[in-house]
């Protein structure tokens, strides 16, 4: 992988911020777009920019054409058997939502069991939350090990006949840990339960295939993957999904309506009420065309590599703290002694540096951590050594200035 040949293909990356080059650092929150994506919105507005599916027009056949090409797309990209499995929504959030509120709430009952763990994003704990109020279920969480791994012998402890969801994310946006999905669905199955993953952080990165993990539903965001904002994934086992109910109605999605009846069209759908997202499916499309032609073999071995180097690095800083396992995905975490993760993103942010601070949708692992907030550099195919080098140049700059305040 050529890497000054991918960032070529970044505009908004030849930029200054505060007089000084910018250094992006926050892909974990939404990643930075290339050209063949921009073109290619570009291109659906300006030729072809048409409603699909029901027009019999030139532009809306050519729409639909490539709103359902893209479809099939994510269908290979992680390998479904089918694209009636594959969903397009607003995003991860949406898609954990709707798996929470047709299948949870249609298949829960008092005594049962919703399992996830403490390093889950707000998106992946606040929908079963309230499932299980709605159902009168109860919420469990697998322990963290010291490191915030999950070990499989806490998941058998945890996952008991009694459950029936276990929800978790596949790579943690504040610890980098790459939990073990295949093993703990395997788990979940020998229980009766069913296996939702969380793959915001993961299908950027690595290769997901979701018939060698047997997840039975799969949640991703476009905008973590080069692809535009306001676009997502659910993925669902033809099975399941066929058993649900659409959880928003409305045009597209409907087969007949009658005064007091209506029928809803076949998988997908019948999850696809309104004008679907026709601008953000194919923009996807394209963002996978990019992330395929480098390859996600060699996107994860670049960010593997970056982030040990970063490792390497940031723990040579005294007074700074690394959150997460040694092996990890490409983010790192961290605080420094008595300055506030917020004032360290400021100092960054007037060194050209991008990074995220807060709790990252994250609050019930800060507790675990016991911290209310930290800083987080989260890596991507256009970073490289050098933006690392930068980073840790400003974090001895933000540390030394503090030491003066204080």
């Amino acid at each position: 992988m050529n890497v000054k040949e991918v960032r070529q293909l970044f505009p908004i990356l030849d930029q200054e911020v505060n007089g000084k080059p910018l250094v992006y650092l926050d892909s974990a929150a939404t990643s930075q777009k290339p050209l063949p994506v921009i073109e290619a919105l570009n291109q659906y507005y300006r030729g072809y920019n048409s409603n699909v599916h029901r027009g019999v027009h030139t532009l809306g056949t050519k729409a639909t054409d490539a709103y359902e090409g893209a479809r099939e797309k994510v269908r290979k990209f992680i390998n479904a058997k089918s694209t009636q499995e594959i969903i397009f929504t607003r995003g991860t959030t949406t898609a954990l939502n709707t798996v929470a509120a047709s299948y949870g709430r249609a298949n829960l009952r008092e005594g049962d069991e919703i399992v996830i763990t403490y390093m889950e994003h707000h998106s992946n704990i606040i929908p079963w939350q309230q499932v299980a109020k709605y159902t009168g279920a109860t919420l469990k969480y697998i322990p963290l090990q010291e490191d915030g791994s999950i070990s499989l012998e806490d998941v058998e402890k945890t996952v008991t006949p009694n459950t029936k969801i276990v929800s978790v994310m596949q790579v943690s946006n504040v610890l980098g840990a790459i939990n073990p999905i295949k093993q703990i669905a395997q788990i979940a199955h020998q229980n009766g339960a069913v296996m939702v993953v969380d793959a915001a952080q993961s299908a950027p990165h690595m290769k997901v295939d979701v018939q060698d993990l047997d997840c039975d539903f799969l949640a991703f965001s476009g905008h973590k993957m080069c692809g535009p904002t306001g676009i997502g994934v659910l993925y669902g086992k033809r099975s399941l999904l066929e058993q649900m109910e659409p959880v928003e109605f409305g045009g597209e999605m409907i087969d007949f309506v009658g005064l007091y009846e209506s029928t809803w069209k076949e998988l997908p759908w019948k999850f696809e009420g309104g004008t679907p997202i026709i601008a953000g499916a194919i923009g996807l499309g394209a963002a996978i065309d990019f992330l395929e032609q480098i390859g996600l073999e060699n996107i994860m071995a670049y960010e593997h590599q970056l982030a040990q180097y970063a490792l390497e690095q940031l723990s040579a800083i005294e007074g700074l703290t690394i959150y997460g396992p040694k092996e990890r995905a490409g983010l790192v975490t961290f605080n420094i002694d008595n300055v506030h993760p917020h004032d360290v993103a400021t100092v960054l942010d007037a060194e050209g540096i991008a990074v995220r601070a807060g709790h990252h949708c994250a609050q019930p692992l800060m507790k675990w951590l016991h911290v209310s907030a930290t800083a987080r550099a989260s890596f991507y195919l256009y970073n490289t050594e050098e933006d690392i080098d930068r980073l840790v140049a400003a974090l001895k700059k933000t540390k030394e200035y503090f030491s003066h305040v204080f």
